[in-house]
């Protein structure tokens, strides 16, 4: 991705950070002509993903990573905060965002592949009717695929929340596995001898609170005036793989007394969104990519062997992209060379830059004002 950023634009330079546990190697970026150095000090941008830890922190910098503040995360408050008081421009991969606000940089669709992939993963290992490797043993998303092609579905209605990249991620699989896709309304009146899915937006699982109709718009700004309304699929599916955005104040999917009533039928949740007691009662935890699985015992809403036969099994592992870090890295490389390096050169024509800046001056931008109380702790 270097290489095609300094043939498109020769006057940027890059220098990468030496590091033992990327996936490209530092002497394939000295191959390929780039330095690698310990000391990235004289650097005017720092491109980076995960948080940057608070004593690696060079006052007066621009930087470039996921902050996880604009939520008012209280884990990552300080790393605000410090940033704040060293003038550092901050600006966040999650709001370089276009004109409508549709967001263009993120590793979702590597999630939702994943994440499908590793819900699909755990019907084999639970019912011993197939074996999948796991994503993150296998070299890139190619061979994960190829691995699927080994493999039988068992006849299990599958529902798929969400319309965002996640969702695309995991369309991606069924589609891999030729599991028919059906309108939501074929897929609540009928059985199947064969797998299924129906991939839902907000307006299928939730319903005004009046009984007035909707809109989508209208369920993003005023969440409130809406109920859940997930239990006619909960009570028609085997597998639910969640790819939507929740957004505080939505009506959440469904509650511990719901998975007990006598009805409920989902046997795998494969939870990419991964919001821990939040809107699907049965995450009740983050998994691991070493244990991506763990069981959840609808009578007592505590954690059991996800191999019990009365167990809901769950996937919630909270960072699927790391399983396929050569696909992830290559995407998201070109994903900010098509909208963001341009912004550099540009003068931000389209205001990607302008929209993504969280900090300037050791003060917050007034798109990010709503914070001032959550830095000053007294939100």
């Amino acid at each position: 991705m270097l290489k095609k950023v300094v043939s498109q634009f020769p006057e940027a330079s890059f220098k990468v950070e030496s590091s033992d546990i990327r996936i490209f190697r530092d002497q394939e970026y000295r191959d390929a002509g780039f330095e690698v150095s310990e000391d990235i000090s004289d650097c005017e941008v720092l491109l980076g993903v995960k948080e940057v830890p608070i004593p690696n922190l060079i006052p007066d910098k621009k930087y470039f990573f996921f902050s996880h503040t604009i939520k008012k995360q209280p884990y990552n408050r300080d790393l605000l905060r410090e940033i704040l008081s060293q003038n550092i421009e901050l600006y966040d991969h999650e709001v370089i965002t276009n004109k409508n606000n549709g967001r263009l940089i993120g590793f979702g669709r590597y999630a939702g592949l994943v994440g499908a992939y590793n819900g699909i993963r755990a019907i084999g290992i639970k019912e011993e009717s197939f074996k999948l490797p796991k994503a993150e043993d296998l070299p890139d998303l190619k061979s994960m695929l190829a691995e699927l092609d080994k493999i039988k579905i068992p006849a299990y209605k599958f529902v798929l929340t969400g319309s965002g990249k996640v969702a695309r991620g995991a369309k991606e699989i069924m589609d891999h596995l030729k599991i028919k896709k059906l309108s939501a309304e074929e897929y609540l009146r009928s059985e199947f001898n064969e797998p299924v899915y129906c991939k839902i937006d907000v307006l299928d699982y939730a319903k005004r609170k009046d009984g007035a109709e909707g809109s989508r718009q209208e369920f993003y700004k005023v969440p409130e005036n809406y109920v859940p309304d997930f239990m006619k699929f909960a009570k028609t599916s085997e597998v639910f793989i969640a790819g939507h955005f929740y957004g505080e104040g939505s009506p959440v999917f469904y509650t511990e007394k719901d998975i007990k009533h006598k009805d409920f039928r989902i046997k795998y949740v494969a939870d990419i969104s991964c919001d821990i007691a939040g809107p699907i009662a049965s995450t009740i935890r983050p998994s691991t990519i070493s244990e991506p699985f763990y069981g959840y015992d609808p009578q007592t809403g505590r954690e059991i062997d996800f191999l019990d036969p009365s167990a809901i099994s769950i996937m919630a592992v909270d960072n699927l992209p790391c399983e396929l870090p050569m696909d992830a890295s290559e995407g998201f490389g070109e994903m900010f060379l098509e909208h963001v390096i341009p912004a550099f050169f540009n003068e931000d024509k389209e205001g990607i830059l302008g929209r993504a800046k969280m900090t300037d001056q050791g003060k917050l931008t007034p798109l990010y004002s709503y914070l001032q109380d959550y830095v000053e702790g007294t939100e």
